[in-house]
């Protein structure tokens, strides 16, 4: 749609008949002042395109996106997760650019599909457009011939493994798609997920997905958004080239259905083969995406179920009735929802979570809505869209979902304006509408055996008689290719990398010996901030009986301080569209802080309350330290969580402090008293190793005169303990957990190099050695293994390290029938890298793709964050990133081979696998390899000592 008007944006202008080339120029967004608003030339092609360019000079970074209008609300019974399928599809290759050129030139391309939308994206520098518009511009008018039944086969296997491992195989992960297939009426659109069902992608055919795109993929349905770097009228005379002669597809209506409604409680169980404790869903339909009631929904969620203000948390967590209680509201283009999830506490019931939730509105009704509730959900809610604009691919997204639901690339002037104009009697009329008294979905998840969980017998059967399957035109469709003026074959040329630099900073060290760093940004508004002070997981090196200690002592530095509450706290900090968190790390804890510059002093007083005047209660710790004991229980139930859990054992042995998880185990975690975390705050609280880094809207001066506070920490000496080196690898064996009945087994191999984090050293260099074997998507290990294979989602490699150890690891879900073959195959790739090293190819790709994300690093305050705390960590020169560079540039053959044979030995090799041992344990034997079997703690089968 059109706008006439601008509402609280800058100045609109409309030019009906202007036209530049083929494009018609539609309207033009510039910001006034300090209006919150994303500047934008919106123009459409002869052809139906939508294109958005947003021209924002900060940063050396072009983001583009190509939003199609199509997701899995067009799909119909039968055919459910083509939207999804054809995703994958789309990186298949095109008639002028094969499989694998995507990710050889643009190596940060991706793609994501939901109910109603489907796009596509890449950050570049800006040399880098043209070629990023030939290559979007070839799969939209030139993929199908690519499309080939092997392809089609290969990405089907992808798919099916993407649902094993995000869904069938996830505790929890069909709760979503049980409770859309009760909730809406047989054959709408969200009554299945996107992922779809296995048995439609098994009858599908590759003619199947050709009629999906020659429907849907129309340049007419879509919306081209590039931002950052550039010129509009540069950036539009590339889409007129590349976008202007492909053919308008088929006319496409919005998708209408009745809206939704539940007169009754359909009460429904879920059996869960993978979960450990039971949980509680209820869901009601609410209203579609942008809909006038949606922001006093979203309000009303906050207020029942989000935060330690919440109803539902004071009425039930904070009592230790359940583990977590949480409402929320979801809205799609469609429809919304408006969910309860509970997990109840030991000796609770799903009935009793059931009974709580409810209780809940009533308490509701009787504390209403006051004006804190309001002030607290209006600054957050404004923060976040703030936030949400630090990066170019922040805003060009945005600008892109805007257009695709609206037609209004500058909603966030209207959005911005009905949070404004919330009031309390808005979120009790909606309560009132839409929640009190009106029929749930109520979802029982309950472990297998235990089916007498519920809450509730089931009492719904889903109707299927009124179902009118949907006729989208799929007979009449026919390809027409695209008759361009120019050589389509011919790839455009890249030209020159534009210039990078690291953002200038400051350093200083505080009287008390604390180091600061920071850089000034004003590109938002906001401040981030990161105080390191060391300790950490190390802190229990040598009493490893309470390992855990530091993870649980900052959960509690985010309760309650001796002049207010965890939840006067969380309340004030909402108000203020801020966040500050307490969390731990090997060698540290880390305080974290993220405000709006104009809120920075009463969100600084909030975090010397918290860090100078904590109380630690017996309430608040066997709370939290229950919560902790029952998460061991269900980690148990995730085979990727006991891989990462395992394999740390194996590496370093079951007494090393880094062969234990930084939260703990339950054994270690049950031994941690009140008193524990007091003596961890007397000892390990000081300014000496402390490190401060701000980022954002402040300068050096405002900096030192608004942290002064911390030169009160303690000027006392910590040591840590000192860690002794992993033990060597004598020969390469398999170590096998068995999870019975795993569509999936979890691989991590490798071993602790010892190797520690440096910048420009082996560890730099291996990391560059590892990036053709398994350190990105056109990897030799997720070629094989995923594209050539489709036995996995994904498989990857790398190295890891900090100042204190370092480690090589494989990780990947493989398929189970396939598990020998793919260790087969991992280990040829392992061994012929090792042996030969990359290809000129490959090393010419690695430093192409790397130079491409140079950009990348210091682009939003997370990331110059992260950049700057390095430089005060590691001692390192500001320069350090061009030396790098110069590395990178420089680095050949033989140096990554020698590295690479020095750092991968496949002769001495830890390789864990966690999935069925019935299927999988005798085929790996016969491939030669010992094999010793572990419990999901880590202890030999048969054994009461660990390994």
């Amino acid at each position: 749609m059109k706008r006439n008007v601008l509402v609280l944006a800058g100045s609109l202008l409309l030019f009906a008949g202007a036209v530049r080339g083929q494009a018609k120029l539609v309207e033009k967004v510039t910001r006034k002042g300090s209006e919150l608003v994303i500047p934008y030339e919106k123009y459409v092609l002869p052809n139906g395109l939508t294109v958005l360019v947003h021209e924002d000079h900060s940063d050396p970074v072009v983001h583009v996106d190509v939003t199609y209008h199509v997701g899995s609300s067009r799909e119909e019974i039968g055919k459910s997760g083509f939207a999804h399928f054809f995703e994958h599809m789309m990186f298949e290759g095109s008639d002028h650019a094969p499989k694998g050129t995507f990710d050889k030139l643009l190596p940060n391309n991706n793609g994501s599909t939901n109910t109603d939308r489907t796009n596509y994206y890449e950050t570049v520098p800006p040399n880098k457009l043209e070629q990023a518009l030939w290559l979007e511009s070839d799969r939209m008018g030139f993929l199908l011939d690519a499309v080939t039944q092997k392809r089609f086969e290969v990405q089907r296997a992808t798919v099916k493994n993407e649902r094993g491992q995000r869904y069938d195989n996830a505790p929890y992960g069909l709760a979503n798609e049980t409770i859309s297939r009760n909730l809406y009426p047989y054959g709408h659109p969200y009554s299945w997920m996107t992922i779809g069902y296995l048995e439609d992608l098994n009858r599908s055919d590759v003619n199947d997905l050709k009629n999906f795109f020659l429907r849907w993929y129309g340049p007419n349905n879509a919306t081209v958004s590039i931002g950052g770097d550039v010129k509009p009228a540069e950036v539009m005379k590339l889409v007129e080239k590349y976008f202007g002669a492909i053919p308008r597809g088929p006319e496409v209506a919005p998708v209408k259905v009745p809206a939704v409604v539940v007169d009754k409680d359909r009460y429904v169980t879920h059996v869960d083969n993978y979960a450990r404790l039971p949980r509680l869903y209820m869901a009601l339909p609410t209203v579609p995406l942008y809909h006038p009631d949606m922001v006093a929904l979203d309000c009303l969620a906050e207020i029942l179920g989000q935060g330690k203000n919440s109803v539902l948390y004071q009425t039930a967590v904070k009592k230790q009735l359940a583990l977590q209680a949480n409402a929320y509201q979801t809205n799609s283009e469609l429809a919304g929802e408006f969910r309860f999830d509970l997990v109840p506490a030991p000796g609770k019931t799903l009935a009793d979570m059931e009974a709580i939730a409810r209780a809940a509105l009533d308490s509701f009704e009787q504390r209403g809505v006051t004006d804190e509730d309001i002030a607290k959900f209006v600054g957050a809610q404004e923060a976040q869209m703030i936030n949400g604009l630090q990066s170019v691919s922040g805003k060009v997204s945005q600008l892109a979902a805007y257009q695709t639901f609206t037609g209004n690339p500058n909603k966030i002037a209207e959005e911005l304006a009905e949070l404004r104009a919330l009031k309390k009697e808005d979120v009790l009329r909606v309560y009132r509408r839409y929640i009190k008294g009106h029929g749930a979905v109520v979802l029982s998840v309950v472990p297998k055996g235990q089916d007498a969980l519920v809450a509730r017998e089931p009492n719904f059967k889903i109707d299927s008689s009124n179902y009118n399957r949907p006729d989208y035109g799929y007979a009449a469709l026919r390809y027409v290719k695209a008759k361009d003026n120019f050589d389509r074959a011919k790839m455009p040329a890249a030209g020159l990398v534009p210039p990078v630099k690291p953002p200038a900073f400051w350093k200083k060290e505080m009287a008390n010996g604390l180091k600061a760093i920071g850089t000034f940004n004003n590109e938002v508004p906001t401040v981030a901030v990161s105080l390191f002070i060391p300790g950490g997981h190390l802190a229990s090196a040598n009493d490893k009986s309470k390992a855990g200690l530091a993870s649980l002592f900052t959960a509690m530095m985010n309760e309650d301080t001796k002049n207010y509450s965890a939840e006067q706290i969380a309340q004030q900090l909402s108000k203020l569209g801020a966040t500050v968190n307490f969390s731990s790390g090997v060698n540290g804890i880390t305080v974290t802080v993220q405000t709006l510059k104009k809120n920075i002093d009463p969100v600084l007083a909030l975090v010397q309350e918290r860090l100078f005047n904590p109380k630690f209660t017996e309430t608040a710790f066997s709370r939290i330290k229950n919560q902790r004991l029952q998460g061991f229980k269900q980690m148990k139930s995730q085979p990727a969580a006991i891989a990462d859990a395992v394999f740390a054992k194996v590496n370093y042995g079951p007494d090393h402090i880094l062969g234990i998880s930084q939260l703990g185990t339950e054994e270690t975690v049950k031994n941690i008293e009140l008193k524990d975390i007091e003596a961890y705050y007397n000892n390990y609280i000081t300014a000496q190793g402390a490190r401060l880094v701000v980022v954002g809207d402040i300068s050096q001066k405002e900096t030192e005169e608004k942290f002064a506070f911390l030169n009160k920490l303690p000027n006392k000496k910590v040591t840590l303990p000192k860690v002794d080196p992993a033990p060597a690898v004598d020969k390469t064996k398999v170590y096998m957990v068995d999870v019975p009945k795993g569509a999936q087994t979890e691989f991590r191999v490798g071993y602790a190099t010892g190797l520690k984090w440096d910048a420009t050293g082996d560890f730099y260099k291996s990391t560059l050695a590892n990036y053709t074997l398994g350190g990105n998507f056109s990897s030799r290990l997720n070629q094989n293994l995923r594209e050539d294979k489709g036995w996995t989602y994904g498989a990857n490699s790398g190295f890891a390290g900090n100042s204190i150890s370092g480690e090589f690891r494989f990780a990947s879900g493989i398929r189970a029938d396939a598990t020998d073959s793919a260790l087969v195959e991992l280990m040829k790739d392992i061994n012929n890298y090792v042996s030969n090293g990359p290809t000129d190819e490959e090393l010419r790709f690695m430093r192409d793709a790397i130079g491409q994300a140079e950009a990348q690093r210091y682009e939003t305050p997370g990331q110059k964050v992260q950049f700057i705390s390095r430089i005060l960590e590691y001692g390192l020169p500001g320069d350090y990133t061009v030396q790098q560079n110069k590395i990178l540039n420089s680095i050949g053959k033989n140096e990554l081979i020698r590295v690479t044979r020095q750092r991968i030995q496949p002769q001495k090799l830890n390789i864990l696998m966690v999935g069925d041992k019935a299927l999988v344990q005798d085929k790996v034997k016969k491939l030669g390899y010992e094999v010793v079997e572990l419990d999901a703690d880590g202890k030999k089968v048969g054994e009461k000592k660990e390994f």
